[in-house]
């Protein structure tokens, strides 16, 4: 078993009454604070007692080379030392935007003409929410701006991605979403298909019901259709097989661009490069963050192809100026620090790990099912999910008050493993790219101690 590394406790650590934190259930997090980490180390965090875990959401998905990289370290201070910060606006770049472009395009998984910089995949995301409109504008179509985005899409929190979102929690409150968008079907069978229905017959209703939403709404209308590869923070979901193939059809069919949001499966997470290659997908944008820095540094960007390009550069030069940035669009030493990640990625073929670890993970969450309290257990590559349930054979959920989730993830933690519990008590696992076989078996190891502990917990209070 990976053993506990003792660390100097830091004083007045756990004193964070003045901070506000973000996806916390806030009265219950002023009874019991913070857990507080301190250092990282490989695929292990550490936390301010000196106890280690093993991070199984490489922290929200994103530190794709754990937590003690000293290549990324060191290539963010040799551009510290050499130009800390400069901007892209007004025909002006810093140095490291050209190299971090054409490295960037040569990783494009399909044709791209252009990267925009930004610094999370929720900003980008808004990016690609405004050039649609932009795009629309300038081809002289100003009816064509609605966006089709899916049931547990999630693409972010500004006001435009979480409008496309499509989580409940996301727009309550808020105002959201924004007008102009269109919600349609999630594609995940266990919890969404009829009784009896197959994959193909449930992959044929959603895309009917993609083009019956079109026909309603009107063609000329839609702008775009937004989409995950996989779903990350909705439940860990991948489409059945066929799915993108029927949708991208009806897209095509209805000049409707295509928009896929890889800010959690860019860079590896799926065995391939992008999610783009997993499942043949056409798109016209593509987004991607987290581990394009191995969240070492904020930093996002959008590719566009070239058609949208054109458009777009002609529309900006009638108006004199493309009215669209951030203060730290490019930055230096984010530049730096991705283009040290995607040579990593290279020189240490981290991919092929994925694919050479990525099955024992999902052998080991698929001996799973059959648990009294697993529905469900998905993945690929090096995502996964467990669906708790109170009556699996019968895909009935758990009362969301009874916490069933939350306590499994306290379990969990407890045993020295963190992981993420997602609506629906799913239960999400997503760590490092570099974990090795090793450290799987002791992950698995650590869900499946936590599953007997909130078992024994669940028949208590049914008895």
């Amino acid at each position: 078993m990976i053993g506990l590394k003792p660390e100097i406790s830091l004083a007045g650590q756990s004193d964070l009454r003045h901070h506000l934190h973000p996806y916390t259930q806030l009265r219950e997090f002023e009874k019991d604070g913070p857990l507080v980490i301190v250092r990282g180390e490989g695929v292990q965090v550490f936390d301010e007692h000196g106890k280690g875990y093993i991070e199984g959401m490489a922290g929200l998905w994103c530190a794709s080379l754990g937590f003690s990289e000293k290549r990324l370290a060191e290539a963010a201070y040799r551009q510290m030392t050499t130009l800390p910060y400069y901007h892209s606006f007004s025909g002006k770049v810093p140095g490291p935007v050209t190299e971090l472009v054409e490295a960037m395009i040569k990783w494009a998984p399909v044709p791209m003409a252009r990267v925009l910089f930004a610094n999370s995949g929720s900003e980008s995301n808004d990016t690609a929410f405004k050039l649609v409109r932009y795009y629309n504008n300038a081809k002289g179509r100003p009816l064509k701006k609605k966006i089709i985005a899916r049931n547990k899409g999630y693409h972010g929190v500004t006001a435009a991605a979480a409008s496309m979102s499509g989580l409940a929690t996301m727009h309550q409150h808020f105002d959201l979403p924004l007008p102009g968008i269109v919600r349609v079907s999630c594609p995940h069978l266990y919890q969404f298909g009829l009784p009896g229905e197959t994959e193909a017959q449930f992959v044929d209703r959603l895309a009917k019901e993609l083009e019956d939403t079109i026909l309603r709404e009107n063609p000329d209308t839609i702008a775009a259709f937004i989409a995950e590869p996989v779903q990350g923070a909705g439940g860990v979901i991948v489409p059945p097989p066929g799915y993108f193939t029927k949708i991208q059809a009806i897209l095509k069919k209805y000049d409707i661009l295509f928009l896929v949001d890889e800010v959690i499966t860019g860079f590896g997470r799926l065995g391939q490069a992008f999610g783009t290659q997993v499942f043949d997908l056409k798109p016209d944008m593509i987004t991607v963050a987290k581990m394009l820095t191995s969240a070492y540094v904020p930093m996002s960007a959008l590719y566009l192809t070239d058609e949208i390009y054109q458009s777009i550069a002609d529309a900006s030069a009638a108006i004199g100026v493309f009215g669209h940035g951030y203060t730290y669009s490019g930055h230096p030493l984010a530049c730096a620090v991705a283009l040290e990640t995607l040579r990593i990625y290279e020189s240490d073929n981290v991919i092929g790990n994925v694919q050479k670890v990525g099955p024992r993970l999902q052998q080991g969450l698929q001996k799973l099912k059959g648990h009294p309290l697993v529905g469900d257990a998905r993945g690929l590559g090096l995502i996964g999910a467990i669906e708790l349930a109170a009556d699996p054979s019968q895909r009935k959920p758990f009362d969301p008050k009874r916490g069933v989730g939350n306590y499994f993830v306290n379990r969990a933690q407890e045993h020295g493993l963190i992981v993420r519990v997602l609506i629906g008590d799913v239960i999400a696992i997503s760590p490092p790219l570099i974990i090795s076989e090793a450290e799987i078996d002791e992950l698995l190891l650590r869900i499946n101690l936590a599953l007997a502990d909130t078992l024994a917990w669940v028949e208590r209070w049914n008895t």
